[in-house]
């Protein structure tokens, strides 16, 4: 599988329905007995947030919570219409209670741009936020209980081919080796040492995880900060067909069903 050579000086590929995505989403996960919550970010605008718990018996704190978002870049559509996937599936392990966003930058994408419609970067707004999509958001998360991993969905255009960022302080099992195994059976891993320059290997980057070292926090940095203690930022490489970038990111995200329980 080869690039598309499509992207110059950004996104340049397919685009979607926000909006219907979004409420496809919505359909599924009511469908499913999951609750739905609309987040208010404006007179006009607002967030959606999906909450499904897991089947099986809970005991004493004996579910695991995940948080999936997605959606924070305009001009990257894989992220909600792999989101869309997962919740159309909803094959979940039996023991995990799932948090989800399915866009966090709804004004963005009918632009088709990374901003919002202010030209706002989302994904540089958790330290001191400014933009009302982004202070919605975070006083959601800060009603949501503490998670023990977190994705966050995105697209690269410039990449080629699929990578991720593991943020892992406490050295929890990981899954990073498991969801590049797992996405090179549908899509071209990253094979760089060096990724948006940081050293890689094999598609895996692992930063530094002092909040101190970026004066503009991603969403990643506000939840290994303030929600879990290990989180993944998954990119998918946009300039490959979207249907390889939507399987590249469930397949990853699906190495779930592999997670090994603590202790």
């Amino acid at each position: 599988m080869h690039r598309l050579n499509r992207n110059h000086d950004g996104y340049r590929g397919e685009t979607i329905d926000i909006r219907g995505v979004v409420e496809e989403c919505v359909v599924s996960a009511r469908a499913q007995g999951w609750c739905v919550e609309e987040i208010p970010a404006g007179p006009e605008l607002k967030l959606i947030a999906l909450l499904r718990r897991g089947s099986a018996p809970q005991t004493a704190r004996n579910h695991r919570r995940v948080y999936l978002s997605t959606g924070i870049h305009g001009d990257e559509p894989a992220g909600p219409l792999a989101t869309r996937h997962l919740v159309r599936e909803n094959a979940w392990p039996e023991d995990l209670d799932l948090w989800i966003c399915p866009c966090l930058n709804p004004t963005g994408f009918p632009l088709n741009r990374r901003g919002n419609a202010r030209g706002l970067d989302l994904n540089r707004q958790y330290l001191q936020p400014t933009a009302d999509e982004t202070r919605a958001h975070i006083a959601w998360l800060q009603r949501q209980p503490s998670f023990d991993l977190t994705f966050c969905l995105h697209e690269d255009w410039e990449a080629h081919g699929f990578y991720l960022y593991e943020l892992n302080p406490e050295n929890r099992p990981s899954l990073a080796e498991a969801m590049i195994q797992r996405v090179a059976e549908v899509c071209p891993v990253d094979p760089s040492p060096v990724i948006e320059g940081r050293p890689a290997n094999n598609g895996i980057i692992r930063p530094s995880t002092d909040p101190r070292s970026r004066p503009q926090w991603p969403e990643a940095f506000y939840l290994l900060t303030h929600k879990t203690a290990q989180s993944y930022t998954l990119e998918a490489p946009s300039d490959f067909p979207l249907a390889t970038r939507v399987a590249a990111l469930v397949a990853a995200v699906e190495t779930l069903r592999q997670w090994p329980r603590p202790g």
